[in-house]
Order: C-alpha cells, then sequence, then structure tokens
C-alpha cells in the first residue's frame, strides 16, 4: 500500500488526453466514454474528437475499501 507522501500516488489515475488514431495516423485529441459497469471496475473507450474511432480502453477499478474510520 502506498502513502500519503509517496510521489507515485500522483500518478494512479492517468487521464489520456492525446492518442493516435489509427484512422487518421496522427496523435488526435479524444474523449473518454463509459463502456461498461464491470465487476472488477467501470471500462472507459477513448474515442477521437476528429472521426469518432476507438483509439484504447481503460479499466478503472474501485478504491479498496477502508476499514476503521
Amino acid at each position: 500500500m502506498r502513502s500519503a507522501d509517496d510521489p507515485r500516488r500522483q500518478f494512479s489515475d492517468l487521464e489520456a488526453t492525446l492518442l493516435l488514431c489509427p484512422r487518421c495516423n496522427v496523435a488526435v485529441p479524444v474523449r473518454k466514454r463509459l463502456l461498461l459497469i464491470l465487476p472488477d471496475g467501470d471500462k472507459f473507450e477513448y474515442v477521437c474528437k476528429r472521426c469518432g474511432s476507438s483509439c484504447g480502453t481503460k479499466i478503472e477499478r474501485p478504491p479498496p475499501p477502508q476499514f476503521g474510520r
């Protein structure tokens, strides 16, 4: 488990703003769209703002429950 002062903690929830689009063949701005709600987390798709092609996916897992607070 990482402590609150761990410098790697700031990179735990990165969001893509530019990705390589397979159709446009250049790095383009993307939109994040919810695809599925799964038992182990939410699955998102990154979609090209220019042509609407899928540029990638990401599963965001919920934070572990904290007991004793």
